[in-house]
């Protein structure tokens, strides 16, 4: 195929809702085309690279290279867009071992304008601390749309040359070409001039004072002396913000009394419901219409119309998303004692929407009395540590909610390890215990006493943050190797490496964070806290690390997970859905099963 019709709108149907949605102007769409056609890369027809000199001390945020305009160019003239190259594409934990390979090494230093010759892992190391402020990404999904890899990349010399200005005369926009892959696209927003210097917004689309300068500050420097470090309590519309509304059940409907029944029709969407819950009081069956029980996978949000058939019941609470996702998570913890202390159990955390001022003012206050900085981002709504950092880099974490909504918490930086003798020291590990709430007027919460581990494979230091199999402890979506160990197994070991803290007492801790956590969700009307509803039952997970405080063994928690993968819950203990429908639904309690809180 050549420059026919029929070519460019094939090319241009393909790539239509790309060109919109990232707002490039229509007239450049066939231009496009054809560079991309004949791969013309001729940026460097009508722009060059210069050094910029700094009349005083050149600081690490100020830019070494500029682009400059060779001749004068129209923005109305359909041949100025330009095709720009990626230098280097990687996921942040490959970083450093692709830059063991010389040449790239060697062309980065050149771009970010650091001495090529520096040691090789001194220079790798400052690439690394520095290549924050060159650093673009895109998100890769997998076909089915249920995962994604987060990608970084280093545009050529000539992108990576345009500066910043607030009054841009260029954008330069991501492009996915079906066929060739992934490139940027630089066009021109004004007229430039013979010698003009070329610049875009860095923070374009942001138009927030205050989040605007927070992300602008890997480049422009700026005190947050003025902001506090305590955020502001949102009201309803944050916690509906991205949210489908859910409706609340009439509970007059509910008032009666209902009469316990000789078998229990579920309709479930987990698998390991329908292999596992055998007891001859529960009957699956295909029919919604049907089941007592609905068991459902995704997030059920009509309790209002579920009320209308009083003898049913949902595994789910209206609004129980201020418990299982991150941020309003962080905001439910924050009721403890109503406002007036910040709980032990709860890592300082802010989440980088709203609050990113509070947080750099907090950072930077930690940073000038000189004290530990390491933060861990997360994603608010993501689960098996994807997306997620580890550092101490103001500039890397202000970088890293480009890629979608984040929270900041503080890492734990003296945690409580266990011995490995296959890894040769002290790793890592986390505690997830399985969570029952049955009501929440009255308040009735059980947790299951079997817990389960997940343990690092490499000992724990502060340092090499990009080292996953060192840093995180979930191994079981990953190649890596996973350690299984029951928790009665568990105790044992603990009871060995930790004979002056008993388990019993750390748990204890442990089932009051818990509870003090659920009762924190109760404390708000619903949108912004959990909702009474006599037909909800749920199953939640807890996840937690211990960290070493005052020599004293403390809980922290990390999440609360919606609909946790309890396949290994069931392979250890074959009764598990056995046990948790016979509490949640016949009354049935097993003090041997279950802690009641």
């Amino acid at each position: 195929m050549g420059y026919t019709s029929a070519a460019i709108e094939d090319f241009l149907n393909q790539h239509r809702p790309q060109f919109l949605a990232s707002h490039v102007p229509e007239r450049y769409w066939e231009s496009l085309y054809k560079k991309l056609f004949t791969l013309t890369f001729d940026a460097g027809n009508f722009f060059q690279l210069v050094k910029i000199d700094y009349e005083e001390e050149k600081q690490p945020y100020h830019s070494s290279w500029g682009l400059q305009a060779l001749c004068d160019l129209q923005k109305n003239d359909s041949n100025t867009i330009f095709l720009i190259d990626h230098a280097w594409t990687f996921q942040i934990n490959e970083a450093r071992k692709h830059l063991e390979y010389d040449n790239l090494r060697l062309r980065i230093a050149r771009i970010m304008d650091l001495n090529e010759d520096s040691p090789k892992e001194e220079l790798i190391e400052e690439i690394f601390e520095n290549m924050w402020r060159f650093n673009n990404s895109y998100a890769v999904r997998n076909l089915d749309g249920t995962e994604q890899t987060l990608m970084w990349f280093f545009m050529d010399e000539i992108g990576c040359a345009v500066q910043h200005s607030g009054g841009p005369n260029c954008r330069i926009v991501p492009f996915v070409h079906l066929n060739q892959g992934m490139y940027c696209l630089l066009f021109l927003q004004k007229d430039i001039k013979e010698g003009d210097l070329i610049f875009r917004d860095f923070a374009e689309g942001i138009t927030d004072p205050l989040l605007r300068k927070a992300t602008l500050l890997p480049w422009i420097p700026s005190s947050f002396d003025d902001i506090p470090t305590e955020p502001s309590i949102p009201g309803p519309e944050y916690y509906l913000a991205g949210h489908i509304p859910e409706t609340l059940p009439d509970l007059n409907n509910l008032k009666a009394h209902l009469t316990r029944k000789e078998k229990y029709f579920v309709f479930t969407q987990y698998r390991f419901i329908k292999k596992f819950l055998t007891d001859s009081k529960f009957q699956l069956t295909e029919n919604e219409d049907e089941a007592d029980v609905l068991w459902f996978t995704e997030h059920f949000r009509d309790f209002k119309s579920l009320s209308e058939s009083p003898g049913k019941f949902v595994n789910q609470f209206p609004y129980e998303y201020v418990l299982t996702i991150k941020d309003l998570l962080c905001m439910t913890c924050r009721r403890y004692k109503n406002n007036t202390e910040n709980p032990r159990w709860f890592p300082v955390t802010y989440n980088l929407v709203n609050e990113v001022g509070n947080f750099v003012s907090y950072f930077k206050n930690r940073e000038n009395e000189g004290l530990e900085n390491y933060w861990i981002i997360k994603p608010y709504n993501l689960a098996r540590s994807m997306d997620i950092h580890i550092t101490n880099n103001i500039n890397y974490i202000m970088r890293l909610p480009a890629t979608g909504p984040k929270i900041v918490q503080k890492y734990l930086t003296n945690p409580v390890l266990f011995y490995r003798d296959e890894c040769d020291g002290k790793v890592k590990f986390d505690v997830r215990y399985v969570i029952l709430l049955k009501s929440v007027c009255p308040l009735e919460v059980y947790v299951c006493k079997n817990f389960y581990l997940r343990f690092a494979n490499k000992p724990f230091s502060l340092d090499n943050f990009d080292d996953y199999e060192k840093h995180f402890t979930v191994m079981n979506y990953t190649e890596n190797a996973l350690k299984h160990l029951k928790c009665d197994e568990f105790k044992v070991e603990w009871e060995k490496q930790y004979c002056n803290f008993s388990w019993g007492d750390v748990e204890e801790k442990i089932l009051k964070m818990i509870k003090e956590i659920v009762e924190c969700a109760t404390l708000a009307e619903p949108p912004c806290g959990l909702a009474e509803s006599p037909q909800s039952r749920a199953l939640y997970a807890a996840d937690l690390m211990l960290n070493w405080e005052d020599n004293e063994i403390q809980p922290k928690i990390l999440e609360f997970n919606f609909m946790p993968d309890c396949e290994r819950a069931c392979k250890y203990y074959p009764d598990f859905f056995n046990d948790i429908f016979k509490l949640l639904f016949l009354n049935e309690e097993n003090s041997d099963v279950f802690f009641k809180l």
